[in-house]
């Protein structure tokens, strides 16, 4: 099995060793891993994907779920943050998310601007921020400068950074798509060189036809789902390596998915709406299954 990071190989500040050890040991799974809820989804998308289970329209049933379920911490913009955590502070970690954007402008230049600060995280207790970077999109300039910042006030707040990496625009399209393994290899080892903590990343997708585009090596790189898992993973370096969920899946699928990642060396996964979308009793009996998994993996704090 491949070797995941540890907190010990992160070369962490005290303030960002604890607050990660909060996450990584004191709450989820408990054993080095990472379960996180998130709800940035009302302003990326908008209220439609609350509409195939209405009671998660109310941010309490995300916030319900999150310590029912014990996940590892909850991922909330500055709003719902603000409005409806204070009853949980200290019960369930809070990842602010520092970047958004909504989906009604058409435009090729994906930017996420600043909606809050790592000061307002502090403010806030929360235990990391979390940021989202397009790579490859023509706004990709204003993207990286934007980060930096966001990290430096990070390093002086003790406050680890969790990078959002997700390659976007048409020139990501030309080269393979955006769920290519060239360009979310791509988009781990951006995230790695630009300091964060913890890389959220899509899985690529199986290679096909539409990797021809994909720039040498990748073009003819064929390896199977965890070899392209590991491959990513290695990417990003001495940071922890999480995988997002993205849309509903199946039982089985999504399963599945979690042993790949997670015999490929990563630290953990993101699920939003494989969790949230789904009746209350049914997303605590698919949260246990998932802990019952990640169970197998990790190690001592």
């Amino acid at each position: 099995m491949p070797t995941r990071p540890h907190l010990d190989d992160l070369n962490l500040s005290q303030g960002k060793r604890a607050r990660l050890h909060t996450l990584l040991y004191d709450h989820g799974p408990g054993n080095g891993t990472l379960l996180l809820l998130p709800l940035d989804q009302g302003l990326e998308h908008g209220p439609v994907d609350f509409f195939s289970n209405p009671p998660s329209k109310e941010p309490e049933f995300q916030c319900r779920l999150a310590l029912e379920g014990n996940y590892s911490g909850i991922a909330l913009q500055i709003g719902l943050a603000s409005k409806y955590l204070s009853t949980y502070a200290g019960r369930l970690p809070l990842v602010l998310k520092v970047n958004g954007r909504t989906t009604v402008p058409s435009s090729d230049q994906a930017f996420s601007p600043l909606t809050s600060s790592v000061e307002d995280a502090v403010r806030l207790g929360a235990v990391a921020v979390g940021y989202t970077c397009y790579v490859g999109s023509p706004a990709q300039d204003r993207d990286l400068r934007q980060m930096n910042e966001v990290r430096r006030d990070c390093e002086r707040f003790g406050m680890p950074l969790i990078c959002w990496s997700y390659p976007r625009g048409s020139a990501v399209a030309q080269k393979g798509g955006q769920d290519s393994l060239y360009a979310i290899d791509y988009a781990a080892r951006v995230a790695a060189e630009m300091g964060a903590d913890v890389i959220k990343i899509n899985i690529p997708r199986d290679h096909g036809p539409a990797d021809a585009a994909s720039p040498a090596p990748y073009d003819s790189l064929v390896e199977d789902r965890r070899e392209m898992l590991a491959r990513v993973i290695h990417s990003g370096g001495r940071s922890l390596v999480i995988f997002a969920g993205g849309s509903k899946l199946d039982d089985a699928s999504l399963l599945r998915r979690i042993d790949d990642c997670m015999a490929a060396g990563a630290t953990g996964f993101i699920f939003g709406r494989n969790m949230w979308q789904r009746p209350m009793e049914e997303a605590l009996a698919m949260t246990a299954k998932v802990h019952g998994l990640l169970a197998g993996y990790g190690s001592g704090g």
